[in-house]
C-alpha cells in the first residue's frame, strides 16, 4: 500500500509539472499580448538601491521554516513600487480594499495567475490566510497572509514560490484622489528563477507586465480612469 501510495503521489507530481510547463508559454503569451496593446502609458526607471530597500520585519509569529525571507533567496533585491492614480470611481482607500478583498481572482488576469485559498475564510482575507498562486510557469506560488490592516495587506513567499520576499497591496487617498500601490521586496527563490530574472529578463518582464495589469483591473474594478498612466519604480540592491 506504501509503495502505491508513493507512486501515486510521484504521478501526481509529474502531472503538476508537465500542466505548470504547458501553461508557461499561455500565459507567456497572454502577458505578451496585454501588453503589445495596452495603450496606457507606463513610466519606469531603474536605479541602484541601498539598505533602506529591505524587506519588511516579519512579525514574529509568522517567522517559521515555511516562510521564505529575502535573505533566503539568490541573487539582486529588487524593490519595486508599481502605482496608479485612480479617477472618477467615487471610492475611497477602505472601501476598495474591503472589495477588493472578497474575491482576488476577479480582478487577476485569468489565464495568468489563480489564487487557490488553502488556509483561511473564503470571501476576506487575514491575516494568517493562506493562497497557492498558480502561475504560468514551472512554478507555483504559495504565500501568506502577513500583513492587514483596512487599507491594504501583505504576503510572504513560502517555500517552493519563485520568489523570496514580500508583497503588499495598498490604497490611499491623496489630495481627494484614490492611489492604488502594489511594493515588492524580493530576490530569486532559487537558481534557475535567478537565471531567467538576471539573465534572459524573462520573469522580472513577465512580472512587471503582470501588476501593471492588476493595476489597471482595480481600476476598471473601482469603476475609474488610470490618471496618468502606471508608474513602476525599481531599486536594485546588489547580492
Amino acid at each position: 500500500m506504501a509503495v502505491l501510495s508513493r507512486k501515486a503521489a510521484t504521478g501526481t507530481r509529474r502531472h503538476r509539472r508537465v500542466a505548470a510547463l504547458v501553461r508557461w508559454p499561455v500565459g507567456l503569451a497572454a502577458v505578451s499580448w496585454r501588453y503589445m496593446w495596452r495603450t496606457v502609458p507606463l513610466h519606469r526607471s531603474e536605479v541602484d538601491g541601498d539598505a533602506s530597500d529591505e524587506a519588511p520585519e516579519l512579525p514574529a509569529h509568522h517567522r517559521d521554516d515555511r516562510v521564505q525571507e529575502a535573505a533566503d533567496g539568490h541573487g539582486d533585491l529588487l524593490h519595486r513600487r508599481y502605482t496608479v492614480h485612480i479617477g472618477g470611481s467615487g471610492l475611497d482607500a477602505e472601501a476598495l480594499v474591503a472589495d477588493l478583498v472578497r474575491d482576488i481572482n476577479e480582478w487577476f488576469p485569468t489565464g495568468v495567475a489563480v489564487f487557490r485559498r488553502t488556509r483561511g475564510e473564503v470571501g476576506t482575507i487575514r491575516d494568517g490566510d493562506e493562497f497557492l498562486i498558480r502561475l504560468p510557469g514551472p512554478w507555483d506560488g504559495p504565500v501568506r497572509v502577513v500583513g492587514r490592516d483596512a487599507t491594504g495587506f501583505r504576503f510572504a513567499t513560502l517555500r517552493g514560490h519563485l520568489e523570496a520576499g514580500q508583497i503588499e497591496f495598498r490604497a490611499r487617498d491623496v489630495d481627494g484622489e484614490l492611489v492604488m500601490g502594489i511594493e515588492s521586496w524580493a530576490r530569486p527563490g532559487d537558481v534557475v528563477s535567478r537565471v531567467l530574472y538576471d539573465k534572459l529578463l524573462a520573469a522580472k518582464e513577465i512580472q512587471l507586465n503582470l501588476w501593471t495589469e492588476v493595476l489597471l483591473r482595480i481600476t476598471r474594478h473601482a469603476g475609474g480612469r488610470p490618471v496618468g498612466g502606471v508608474t513602476v519604480r525599481t531599486r536594485r540592491v546588489a547580492a
